[in-house]
C-alpha cells in the first residue's frame, strides 16, 4: 500500500467502515490521514477494527541507503547534494544532509571521460544510493549502476 500524506483520504478495504486510529481522522465521512506514513489495518475480537498510520522516523543516511536529492554546487571533479529523503522518508526542514557525488561514481564505463558539468546542473533532483560515509554528515553517493537511480528532475 503506498505512503500517504497528511489530509489524503485512506483506501478502506471492502466490509465494515474501521475507526481512526492514531495518525487518522474522519472528516466529511472519510478517514484521513493525519501524518506521512503507510495505513495498517488492524482488528480484534472484543474492539472493532481500526486503522492507523505510524509515524515514520527519519534516519541518517547509512551505506546502501537510497536518497533523493538536489544539486547545490557544482565543481569539475564533483557535485554536491543537499539530501532531502533517506530510504522514502523525508527530513524535516532544515536537518538535511550533504552528499557528494564524484565523476567516478557518475557511470559504470569511461569514468575518465565523465565531465560534471555535461552530467548535472544546479537545482537538478538526483536519486542515488549511498557508497560510504566519508565525514560527519557527509555522504558519498553513486548515481549510476542500478536503473531506478539518476536524475529524477532537471532543470532547464
Amino acid at each position: 500500500m503506498p505512503s500517504l500524506l497528511p489530509g489524503q483520504p485512506v483506501p478502506l478495504p471492502p466490509g465494515p467502515a474501521p475507526q481512526p486510529g492514531p495518525g487518522t481522522y474522519a472528516r466529511d465521512a472519510q478517514l484521513r490521514s493525519s501524518v506521512i506514513g503507510v495505513p495498517v489495518f488492524t482488528a480484534s475480537c472484543d474492539a472493532a477494527h481500526t486503522v492507523s498510520v505510524p509515524r515514520t522516523r527519519p534516519h541518517a543516511p547509512s551505506p546502501g541507503s537510497v536518497v533523493l536529492g538536489t544539486v547545490t554546487r557544482l565543481s569539475p571533479g564533483q557535485a554536491l547534494l543537499s539530501i532531502g529523503v533517506v530510504d522514502g522518508v523525508p527530513l524535516p526542514a532544515g536537518e538535511e544532509f550533504t552528499g557528494l557525488v564524484r565523476t567516478q561514481d557518475v557511470r559504470a564505463t569511461e569514468k575518465d571521460r565523465v565531465k560534471i558539468g555535461d552530467c548535472f546542473r544546479g537545482g537538478d533532483v538526483v536519486r542515488g544510493v549511498v557508497v560510504r560515509v566519508s565525514a560527519p554528515r557527509i555522504h558519498r553517493c553513486t548515481h549510476s549502476f542500478r536503473s531506478r537511480l539518476g536524475t529524477r528532475g532537471a532543470t532547464l
